[in-house]
C-alpha cells in the first residue's frame, strides 16, 4: 500500500450492527450508515477494533438471549 493514498473512509454500520469502512467519496450502499467517524483506513479500522467487540450480528445476539444462550 502506497504511503501516498489520500482517500478518506468512514466507519458504516448496517442493521445488524456490522461494522466496515467506505470511502466518503463513494454512496453509501443500501442498508447502510456512516457512524460517525472518518479518516484514513487504518484511523477507521483502529476505531472499529475498540468498538466492535461482539462480531455476532444483531439478529444471532437477540435470538440467542432469548433462547437463554447469552
Amino acid at each position: 500500500m502506497s504511503n501516498a493514498d489520500a482517500t478518506r473512509y468512514r466507519v458504516v454500520t448496517n442493521h445488524e450492527e456490522q461494522y466496515s469502512v467506505w470511502p466518503t467519496a463513494r454512496e453509501l450502499p443500501l442498508g447502510w450508515k456512516a457512524e460517525g467517524t472518518e479518516g484514513d483506513e487504518a484511523t477507521c479500522l483502529a476505531h472499529i477494533d475498540e468498538v466492535w467487540t461482539d462480531m455476532r450480528p444483531l439478529s444471532l445476539r437477540l435470538a440467542m438471549a432469548e433462547a437463554g444462550q447469552a
